[in-house]
């Protein structure tokens, strides 16, 4: 039911709440969902939120006092709200509800059993068709690793040749000539002999490596016994590779079952979740999980909206879930859980023995992760905001936060070039970057060259702050439209100066300061208002400047580099006829370099993809002509 409407009074909507499960979501004043929960019965939860109760912690208070309505839907059962609660927070993601800031899919490895010539390959998702799945597993690195590790041992193939209607129609690809794949595309392989190949990677998966082994370990012997070295060589990284993933698998449980174990670590701002996944009895890896809007909650609240949301996305339930108290809901949760999987699970609590063992390093795992964020979120501040801050005290400027930077690149005066960097509370903004071709001059005049910079980019602003303004749009967004609060110039006086000057021509008024270099080139102080200013070159505000200049410089190079690139391969290949830019990237792509398309004779350039006889006959004369000349 949709309690919508302009005159939406609160005391008679309360009256009308039915005693039956469902959700109920509350709205502000604009409308934008803020809260969504299930309720057993939605007329005593409703009702509760608008008494006066003491205790219900602040974020709770705050929420009520900017509900301007609400709204509910009825469900069948308690399992139905559940369902519907977690769909409708995944949608709208609000802003009161303790969310799981993670929205992560985990890779799963997939063998195409029914394939005739089945494959191995990387899959975030487990589909109910007659492939083989194995995972999930935490890191998708791991995951890619492992099947270019299986594939090597075994030579399986990769492409996506349908097989065997395809054998013999197209040449082996380079896995073939690299031996890395057996080649049932060539048809030197029988399906049967080729399933063997799959059947031992079957195994592999399953965690019988001691066959595996013995297998690489006798080959390794007998290779080094024959002095084939390079085969010994061979056998000896595979057999590492081998040894390493199966060191990972270690046993945790002699039962042999599909469980996770969760814990939580929190204080008054955040909380962090850690699970420990363990699948056939072997803990196969460990994630952690962010949890926002936390406020005040307490652990068992934050498990709860964390279960629910983050086993309503994971394709794979285990049989038990194991958390370090018991949480409301319980029950409906353990039968929704058990819809979802089409099999009994458990939720434990563990209280003695191997499971508490775990569920205690879980915990310590999660404490760590916690006490690592903040230190490593308090070492970054000190890299960003604490820099920008040390920055501010020197120049005396108040509420800086944006900094942009310039810099010109030029070969003798050849393809002058412009950067503009920018830095907002003490961390690059890419999207604000800028790259400038300059127009106006042709030497090795860098003062004139930062001159048109700064003028276009600055009247690029105004115009567009006119524009905004004009069509009454809020002029705080935009690319240019946005001035920053210092310019950082490379050079000391001279390129202030030209700053200064052209922001005094555009009536504009930002503050600027420029480096001043030692005989080594290094900057040792800043130049603002005509006064040099000392800095320690240890402090976080100097390594800050530091960073700004490089990238300013390394933006404006690359941007140079491309220029001059692009101008060496079409002053040469754009001079012969029929050649478009279609075919002179097939060239460039097929030959590499412009000599190797001299060297060239017509039938290799008839090898390139689109050039055909008259083509290659043109590209040949072209550069034959031009030698002879």
């Amino acid at each position: 039911m949709d309690n919508t409407g302009n005159n939406f009074d609160v005391k008679e909507e309360l009256k009308k709440l039915p005693n039956k499960p469902g959700v109920y979501i509350m709205r502000d004043v604009d409308d934008t969902i803020m809260y969504v929960g299930k309720a057993v019965n939605l007329h005593n939860r409703v009702r509760s939120y608008f008494r006066k109760i003491v205790g219900r912690g602040p974020q709770i208070d705050q929420m009520v006092k900017q509900i301007a309505r609400f709204e509910y839907i009825v469900t069948d059962s308690e399992l139905e709200a559940l369902v519907l609660e977690n769909n409708l927070i995944k949608e709208n993601s609000p802003r009161y509800n303790t969310m799981l800031k993670d929205d992560k899919t985990y890779p799963y490895i997939k063998v195409t059993v029914a394939e005739d010539y089945p494959r191995i390959l990387f899959s975030r998702l487990m589909k109910k068709d007659k492939s083989k799945y194995f995972g999930p597993f935490t890191s998708a690195a791991a995951v890619k690793d492992t099947i270019d590790l299986i594939n090597k041992l075994y030579g399986l193939r990769t492409c996506n040749r349908v097989l065997p209607r395809d054998i013999g129609n197209e040449r082996p690809c380079l896995n073939f000539h690299m031996q890395r794949c057996c080649g049932p595309c060539t048809g030197h392989i029988s399906k049967e002999d080729y399933r063997k190949r799959i059947d031992k990677a079957l195994d592999f998966l399953n965690g019988n490596y001691g066959v595996i082994i013995d297998d690489l370990t006798d080959k390794m012997t007998k290779a080094s016994d024959e002095l084939d070295f390079e085969a010994a060589a061979k056998y000896r990284d595979l057999l590492s590779s081998v040894k390493m993933v199966a060191q990972k698998q270690k046993m945790t449980d002699a039962a042999m079952e599909d469980k996770d174990i969760v814990a939580i670590s929190c204080d008054d701002s955040d909380a962090v979740v850690q699970v420990f996944f363990v699948r056939d009895g072997r803990l196969i890896g460990r994630e952690h999980f962010y949890m926002t809007h936390v406020s005040q909650n307490p652990p068992d609240e934050i498990l709860l909206n964390f279960v629910k949301q983050f086993y309503a996305g994971t394709p794979f339930i285990p049989r038990e879930l194991m958390l370090p108290e018991p949480i409301e809901d319980m029950e409906i949760i353990e039968k929704w859980l058990t819809q979802r999987k089409g099999s009994r699970v458990y939720i434990t609590v563990p209280e003695r023995g191997q499971k508490e063992k775990l569920m205690e390093l879980a915990a310590e795992n999660a404490a760590l992760i916690l006490s690592k964020d903040k230190e490593r979120l308090k070492r970054e501040e000190g890299r960003t905001i604490g820099a920008v801050k040390e920055i501010s005290d020197i120049l005396g400027i108040k509420g800086l936060k944006r900094m942009e930077a310039y810099d010109i690149s030029n070969i003798s005066g050849f393809a002058n070039v412009g950067s503009m960097v920018v830095y907002e509370n003490g961390k690059p903004k890419r999207s604000d970057y800028r790259k400038f071709r300059i127009k106006s001059v042709s030497g090795p005049d860098d003062y004139a060259c930062m001159r048109e910079v700064l003028t276009r980019r600055l009247m690029h602003g105004l115009e567009e702050r006119h524009d905004l303004e004009v069509r009454d749009i809020d002029a705080q967004y935009g690319s240019f439209t946005k001035f920053p609060d210092l310019i950082l110039m490379d050079g000391g006086r001279g390129q202030v100066n030209i700053c200064l000057q052209v922001l005094d021509e555009l009536g504009i008024n930002i503050p600027v300061c420029g480096m001043v270099k030692d005989d080594n080139h290094r900057t040792r102080g800043l130049y603002y208002n005509n006064v040099e200013l000392p800095i320690d070159k240890y402090s976080e505000g100097f390594k800050l400047i530091t960073r700004i200049q490089d990238e300013a410089h390394r933006f404006a190079i690359e941007y140079h580099r491309s220029l001059r690139s692009k101008s060496q391969v079409r002053s040469i290949l754009d001079d012969i006829p029929g050649i478009g830019p279609a075919r002179k990237k097939a060239l460039m792509k097929h030959f590499k370099t412009i000599g190797d398309i001299k060297d060239a004779d017509i039938e290799t350039l008839l090898e390139v993809q689109g050039i055909r006889q008259k083509e290659a006959e043109d590209i040949y004369a072209f550069f034959h002509n031009e030698e002879e000349i």
